[in-house]
C-alpha cells in the first residue's frame, strides 16, 4: 500500500487550546437558554428537541448577551436589538446582513453534554 493509499488517521490535528465544557443533559431545559463559561469565554447552551446547540453568548451587533434572549424554534433573537441567530450555524438570520457568532461542536455521552471550545 502506497503512503497516499492509507487510511486518514484518527488523530485531531492541532488547533491550539481547546477547553471542554461538562454539564448534564438534565440541567438543560429546553427552550431557555444557558449561560456558562470556559477560559473566560462566555457560552450559550440552547436545548431544542433532543439537541443541544452551542454559540458564543456576544451578539455580533452590539456584543449584547445572547443567553438572556428568547429561543423561537431553532432561532435567538438578542435582547438589546433583536438580532436572530440560527442556533446551529450561529448565522445571523436577521437582519440578514451576513454576520454570525462563532458556534461550538456538541456531543452528549451518557446524558452529558460535552462542548469544545477553542
Amino acid at each position: 500500500m502506497a503512503v497516499h493509499e492509507r487510511p486518514a488517521s484518527r488523530v485531531r490535528p492541532e488547533r491550539g487550546d481547546v477547553s471542554e465544557i461538562r454539564l448534564g443533559l438534565a440541567d438543560l431545559t429546553p427552550g431557555m437558554p444557558r449561560l456558562v463559561e470556559a477560559d473566560g469565554k462566555r457560552v450559550v447552551l440552547l436545548r431544542v428537541g433532543d439537541r443541544v446547540h452551542a454559540l458564543s453568548d456576544v451578539c455580533a451587533h452590539k456584543g449584547g448577551p445572547l443567553s438572556e434572549g428568547k429561543l423561537s424554534g431553532t432561532r435567538l433573537a438578542c435582547p438589546w436589538h433583536g438580532w436572530m441567530y440560527d442556533v446551529g450555524t450561529g448565522q445571523c438570520v436577521f437582519p440578514g446582513r451576513g454576520a454570525a457568532v462563532p458556534s461550538y461542536p456538541v456531543r452528549i455521552e451518557n446524558d452529558e453534554v460535552r462542548v469544545e471550545i477553542s
